[in-house]
């Protein structure tokens, strides 16, 4: 029964340990040849990293391997497992599209292949045996150049069947030397009328005010609560909701115990700021998102009533879906 919205995935980390091991087994062998067996490889791959720029090297692995050809393998499997364990009704995967063209073409080139994946990726992802609502954002990235970054933006606009908005990732700490790029880029985004949301205030290092009114969503935004709370009623007022991705913040080293996330929700939830909770890096993580909501209720972050508070903001902040009410509200109607 899908009932779930999932605003954060990253279509890199969503390859789960096993569905990218065996396809190492059968088309890469090499690259998994150091490790004797597949405990050795999912430990390297889930296990926590000390800071955000090394976990992210991790999604370079799955990057080099999802092309053209093999797009549609791994996101049959990530749909089977999204539905059948997940329980999701909606998914905005994110990626950045010109890391799955090939690196020996000219840049020029690449920019052009994007709309292929894109297509691809739309295509793959209607999956009639897993009916899931889904839609892509597509990300721009911190250590690409002004001229690729606009072209992701345009392809967005080309691409409305396909894609509900854009974002930038890569790596928060490097805003600062081209923020004039980036509200450039973000005001040229909001000109075509593109839904947009951002990595901003995951880590320390990505607290920046002045990129907040740009974005109608605030990918992870954990440090505002923690840090700068005098912010919380400014984003409340504009309707901003932030992607919280409760195992994340342990992987990267960002927090070191997750029940620091008890304040953020505390404080949001006292401003009226909406929280979706989400999973980021699935694959990455081995976890799922019901496994995120367990683990929030365990540790006493949140009570029933605030995960329900958060469930339904998932489906009022999704950028796609394309009822008025989450699946629960439907199905009531339809047992009365």
């Amino acid at each position: 029964m899908a009932l779930y919205a999932e605003l954060h995935r990253h279509l890199g980390g969503s390859v789960v340990p096993r569905v990218l091991w065996r396809y190492f087994q059968r088309h890469n062998a090499e690259l998994i040849s150091r490790f004797g067996e597949y405990a050795e490889f999912e430990d390297f791959y889930t296990r926590p990293r000390n800071t955000l720029d090394e976990y992210l090297e991790l999604h370079t692995l799955v990057e080099s391997v999802q092309t053209v050809e093999t797009l549609p393998y791994f996101i049959y499997r990530l749909l089977r497992g999204a539905y059948i364990f997940e329980n999701l009704a909606y998914l905005e995967l994110r990626y950045t599209p010109y890391l799955r063209t090939p690196e020996h073409l000219s840049q020029g080139e690449r920019i052009d292949k994007m709309a292929e994946i894109v297509d691809i990726v739309g295509k793959s992802s209607y999956v009639p045996d897993y009916p899931i609502v889904t839609s892509q954002i597509l990300c721009m990235h911190s250590r690409l150049s002004f001229e690729v970054n606009k072209a992701i933006i345009d392809l967005a606009a080309q691409n409305r069947k396909y894609v509900c908005a854009i974002d930038v990732a890569g790596g928060d700490r490097y805003y600062d030397e081209r923020m004039e790029e980036w509200i450039s880029l973000y005001n040229y985004a909001h000109s075509l009328g593109i839904n947009t949301t951002g990595h901003l205030y995951e880590t320390k290092d990505g607290c920046y005010p002045e990129l907040l009114p740009y974005l109608m969503r605030i990918g992870h935004g954990i440090q505002v609560p923690l840090l700068y709370p005098e912010l919380l009623p400014e984003i409340a007022r504009r309707g901003q909701c932030l992607e919280v991705c409760p195992t994340t913040y342990l992987k990267t080293g960002t927090l070191q115990d997750i029940r620091q996330l008890k304040l953020v929700f505390d404080r949001c939830f006292e401003a009226g700021v909406d929280i979706a909770i989400c999973t980021d890096n699935a694959g990455l993580h081995n976890v799922r998102l019901p496994f995120e909501y367990e683990n929030l209720l365990t540790y006493d972050i949140i009570n029933f009533q605030q995960l329900q508070a958060c469930q339904e903001a998932a489906f009022r902040h999704a950028f796609a879906w394309p009822h008025s009410q989450r699946p629960a509200s439907l199905l009531t109607g339809l047992l009365r």
